[in-house]
């Protein structure tokens, strides 16, 4: 197991309820896997999801075991966090992780990593492009296209549908209310410049995108538009892997912790240094 530098002040390791305020005054519950390291990684989770799903509380346990603390949130209106839940809210899942990250900061805790799943993918990245203070970023079965995978939820005329009525429900196959789709929400979606975010992350950040050729949510083509956008970006495919590593949560844990640790120098480092930020050295693809 790696040693890393740990805590002065932290005498207790193990799990423990955190809560984070937001900068639009919702307070986001997360799960702190404490190891007493200063470094830390950041887990987002997906649509409709929640920090306690796969593979959010695995690689969390995966993270822990090799020495290194890690940090599970809900977005705002997902899970325990305060709030309601939004259809869109790419932006503002960004301004949430942002949240998570200041807060941390303020404890002195060095980010390690930010790593997200599916929606949660594209929560990391528009975070890099924001912000310049996270150096190794995970991107798990993210969604490049944001055009795509709307008719599956919301039919072929929800264009038509949301003009005319100003919303869309989403019902269950229990007949049941799952979410309102606004107008605005909507919006919010097909606006979020997926190309120029990952354009704009500095090639100072380490970005490693992950994902399955099984995953009938979010298609592998996606991975491929990732690669060729994040300037320095490194692809690994998992064969036969769903959208959510069902049967491969081993490999997805092995290649996330193997990325983190290479992104980490040898001694602890309040800020990273010029010597952190590498651009050689990664996993070797399979694809």
């Amino acid at each position: 197991m790696a040693k890393f530098p740990s805590i002065p002040h932290v005498q207790e390791t193990g799990h423990r309820r955190v809560t984070v305020h937001s900068s639009h005054g919702e307070e986001l519950v997360g799960v702190l896997h404490e190891t007493n390291s200063l470094e830390l990684v950041i887990i987002c989770h997906g649509f409709k999801s929640s920090k306690d799903r796969i593979p959010m509380a695995n690689l969390a346990a995966a993270l822990e075991k090799e020495g290194i603390s890690a940090f599970r949130f809900d977005f705002a209106g997902n899970g325990e966090s305060e709030g309601s839940f939004q259809y869109g809210n790419y932006r503002r899942e960004a301004d949430d992780l942002r949240a998570v990250v200041e807060h941390f900061h303020e404890e002195k805790r060095f980010i390690a990593a930010i790593v997200g799943h599916s929606k949660g993918g594209n929560a990391v990245l528009l975070y890099a492009s924001r912000y310049k203070d996270v150096q190794t970023v995970i991107n798990i079965s993210g969604r490049f296209n944001l055009e795509r995978g709307i008719e599956g939820r919301l039919g072929r005329d929800f264009k038509e549908k949301i003009k005319q009525d100003g919303f869309i429900d989403v019902i269950n196959r229990k007949g049941r209310l799952e979410y309102r789709v606004t107008e605005e929400s909507l919006m919010d979606r097909l606006t979020t410049d997926t190309r120029g975010a990952c354009q704009s992350i500095p090639k100072s950040c380490r970005v490693l995108t992950i994902h399955g050729t099984m995953d009938e949510m979010v298609p592998v083509e996606d991975a491929m538009e990732f690669a060729k956008n994040v300037p320095n970006h490194k692809l690994h495919i998992i064969e036969g892997a769903d959208h959510e590593f069902t049967m491969h949560q081993d490999e997805l844990a092995s290649l996330v912790v193997a990325f983190v640790k290479e992104g980490l120098c040898g001694d602890y480092m309040a800020l990273p240094s010029e010597s952190c930020k590498r651009t050689s050295g990664y996993i070797h693809s399979r694809f």
